[in-house]
């Protein structure tokens, strides 16, 4: 058998995992709702997905930068403006952008029209962030800039400061 082979082979214990349509943990953070598919739970921790609504003229976090994950957006529907650097690139559905570590980089719905997009975290770290900022809502605490960056930083995540 070649290594290929069993790299692809189910690993024990492996479980599939099917999330229907109105299924899946929904984490709600102002005019986004996101919804986690994947939360790394049935993949060793090696891929998170979620699906995000974005409500017309959406902003999106502070410009950052991940130092331990990749992040795919797969735009499903409407316009996302991604900034990466001092460059804007507007995704239409259809459009993949891949950031990887180290890549500035932020995204907000600038359109009058619901944006969707399909997110991935390879591995799945940045889950727990968007928990964490769903749990401060729910706790009554504003998501200021500074709650933002605090989470961030709980994930290898720091903004990209050197950006105005």
């Amino acid at each position: 058998m070649t290594e290929e082979a069993k790299t692809s082979e189910p690993q024990a214990g492996s479980v599939l995992s099917v999330v229907g349509p109105g299924d899946g943990e929904t984490i709600v953070l102002g005019t986004t709702r996101m919804r986690v598919l994947e939360d790394g739970s049935h993949t060793g921790h090696r891929l998170a997905i979620a699906e995000s609504v974005l409500a017309p003229y959406t902003q999106g976090p502070p410009q950052h930068r991940h130092a331990q994950h990749d992040e795919g957006f797969y735009v499903l529907s409407g316009t996302v403006r991604f900034t990466v650097g001092n460059d804007d690139y507007d995704a239409t559905a259809g459009t993949l952008v891949m950031v990887p570590p180290g890549t500035p980089h932020t995204f907000a719905n600038l359109s009058d029209q619901p944006a969707v997009m399909l997110s991935t975290f390879t591995p799945d770290l940045y889950v727990q962030y968007f928990r964490d900022l769903q749990e401060a809502l729910d706790g009554g605490r504003p998501l200021t800039r500074q709650a933002n960056t605090d989470a961030m930083s709980r994930y290898a995540t720091e903004p990209a400061t050197d950006l105005a």
